[in-house]
């Protein structure tokens, strides 16, 4: 008789453990769900933030990069700044692009700049362009749970020629010839893909580049006030001046 009870108390005990269990992944299964609806709502919620605002452009030349963005900062509907620089020089042969909130997207910068920075200082050579694209979408891989609201693009040149790479609040990363971000995109797009042509050079481009903005911010509400222009190529970085612009629009 003792045996059997013995018996009953671990057949018991058994039972309890594999209710439990059974309780225990029911309640695992349960919070993936909801970490996923979670999930799900902030990507949609970065995804709207990503595409409110702003119109950035890239584009690779025979003989360079073209990097272009309107200037207008926006909170909704509201113009926040007009000013606003979403070009940023990373290094003399290296730069980006900007969109999505302010504070996510100088903070990638900010990560950029300064690991190509150590990276001259370690290999005493520039940065690849592509270790540099890599470097942001890993960035972005790591934080997707609680992603940074920004899109970004890469372009530079470097010894395997120019480049442009587009990175979205991911990680996602593609190479590109020519692509647009932002609100203002599909109108830019109309544009570059009438005139784009891979075999022209950088001075040929710059005219289609300036019109692709000038017709973003025309059309776009979260695009206007100035833009700015800069392009990369084997004599290095520089920013286009309001003078230069003025004249690539009218000609």
């Amino acid at each position: 008789m003792g045996g059997d009870i013995s018996r009953i108390r671990n057949v018991n005990k058994s039972h309890v453990k594999i209710t439990s269990c059974y309780f225990l992944a029911v309640e695992i299964a349960y919070i993936q769900v909801l970490g996923r609806q979670k999930n799900l709502a902030q990507n949609n919620a970065v995804n709207k933030l990503v595409l409110k605002g702003t119109t950035t452009i890239g584009v690779v030349c025979k003989d360079g990069v073209i990097l272009a963005s309107d200037t207008r900062v926006t909170m909704g509907y509201y113009v926040a700044h007009k000013l606003g620089k979403k070009v940023y020089k990373i290094d003399d042969h290296l730069g980006m692009t900007i969109a999505g909130t302010v504070a996510d997207a100088q903070r990638v910068v900010d990560i950029l700049t300064a690991n190509a920075q150590l990276y001259k200082i370690k290999m005493n050579r520039p940065m690849p362009v592509s270790a540099a694209a890599r470097l942001i979408a890993n960035l972005l891989f790591s934080a997707r749970y609680i992603p940074l609201a920004t899109q970004v693009l890469v372009g530079g040149v470097d010894t395997t020629g120019p480049h442009v790479y587009n990175l979205d609040p991911y990680g996602s990363l593609t190479e590109e010839k020519f692509v647009s971000t932002g609100s203002g995109s599909p109108v830019a797009y109309g544009v570059l893909e009438d005139n784009y042509n891979e075999d022209m050079a950088v001075e040929k481009l710059l005219p289609t580049i300036v019109k692709a903005v000038n017709a973003a911010m025309k059309r776009d509400i979260a695009s206007g006030d100035s833009y700015n222009v800069t392009v990369i190529d084997k004599k290095g970085y520089r920013e286009l001046t309001n003078e230069e612009k003025s004249k690539l629009l009218t000609s």
